[in-house]
């Protein structure tokens, strides 16, 4: 070939047609691909494709790009760059180069073919959550950031790390079966041309009672006549009514047990010792007097008639009657149904008869602010 070209070049030397025959010369030549061209970055929505043209002869060449769908040019898909569109998911994506270098026939390469994935959202900062961490209060959930603004966002909250049924608002109020224990709320972002992705919230610390502790009231428990109930699940039932956070711990006030002395005397008596404590204590019924809290041994193993007869449990009636003659103690005198069908106050004589009202364990909103003391 070289003897070719030399020739060639004498000959048009002697025929004085020096850049006719270099021109003819070169224009047999087009310009080769070394290293295929392919496609960089992630394909998928929402992310960018570079083309990259590969390698040519001669390394001078300029190049143009042009995107195909399943083979099909892409109208107006001519730049290095390309960021996959909806239309692209699930379609094979390639780009054909063009190699141009001055004096040689342009040169042309496809790379190979890239199948277009559904976008992937990234959480960028975690959920948080916004509320007080108390029970009766209200958690409201933020929903972070993604590296793409969500069409929708989705709420799950979590108990402990399991999902809370039914639970799927931003805002969530804290129960009675939240209260001691750890909360956090897992959201799910979802937009068209991705995969939905979700993040959780950091755990919040264990949920406390409704208010601080304002108050700390002492007791000690005492027995009157002949007991035959369980003492002892009287003590922890007792105990376990003064911490609900139904009960008046919801005011800031702590009934804590001690061994003796204290504020109050919490007495399990037999019926008929009952009124020995005052002539106002009658044998049928509980009673408070001075610093006793006196609860009916009868009263206690079987709660009363009409509790009966409105089919409340007698667990419920246990937590009633310690939080009623309790409530004396704490100021409170007796209260009446404030209208048919509310919950009647814990300070409304239940034992007796509900007036329209549903029987009601726990302190009423209205009741949680302690008027004084002893």
């Amino acid at each position: 070939m070289r003897l070719l070209v030399t020739a060639g070049l004498v000959a048009a030397l002697a025929l004085g047609g020096t850049t006719a025959a270099l021109g003819a010369e070169a224009h047999g030549a087009s310009v080769s691909n070394t290293a295929a061209p392919r496609v960089t970055g992630e394909a998928r929505f929402g992310s960018v494709l570079v083309a990259d043209p590969g390698t040519w002869e001669p390394s001078d060449a300029t190049y143009t790009y042009q995107w195909l769908r399943d083979g099909t040019q892409i109208s107006g898909a001519d730049g290095r760059r390309y960021r996959p569109a909806q239309r692209d998911i699930g379609h094979d994506l390639a780009v054909v180069v063009t190699a141009s270098a001055a004096g040689f026939t342009d040169g042309v390469a496809t790379s190979d073919a890239a199948r277009v994935a559904q976008g992937v959202l990234e959480p960028d900062k975690r959920p948080t959550i916004g509320g007080e961490r108390r029970f009766g209060h209200t958690l409201v959930a933020r929903p972070g950031t993604w590296s793409s603004k969500p069409a929708r966002v989705s709420y799950q909250w979590l108990r402990n790390g399991e999902p809370v049924k039914g639970a799927h608002s931003r805002r969530y109020p804290l129960g009675l079966a939240d209260f001691g224990e750890q909360m956090s709320v897992q959201v799910t972002a979802t937009k068209q041309g991705y995969h939905s992705a979700r993040s959780t919230s950091a755990t919040t610390e264990r949920i406390g009672h409704r208010v601080p502790v304002r108050h700390v009231v002492r007791y000690h428990v005492e027995t009157r006549g002949r007991i035959t109930a369980d003492l002892a699940v009287f003590k922890q039932q007792a105990q376990e009514t003064f911490d609900d956070p139904r009960g008046w711990r919801g005011s800031g006030v702590e009934l804590r047990r001690v061994a003796r002395g204290g504020g109050i005397t919490l007495v399990l008596s037999e019926a008929s010792q009952v009124p020995s404590f005052s002539s106002g204590c009658s044998a049928q019924w509980s009673c408070r007097v001075g610093r006793f809290v006196i609860i009916n041994q009868t009263r206690w193993r079987n709660a009363s008639p009409m509790w009966n007869q409105v089919g409340r449990s007698l667990r419920d009636y246990r937590h009633m009657v310690v939080n009623h003659e309790t409530g004396h103690w704490l100021g409170w005198g007796h209260r009446s149904c404030p209208g048919r069908g509310s919950p009647a106050p814990v300070m409304q004589q239940q034992s007796k008869g509900l007036e329209g009202c549903r029987a009601n364990p726990w302190p009423t909103a209205a009741e949680r602010r302690v008027p004084r003391f002893g």
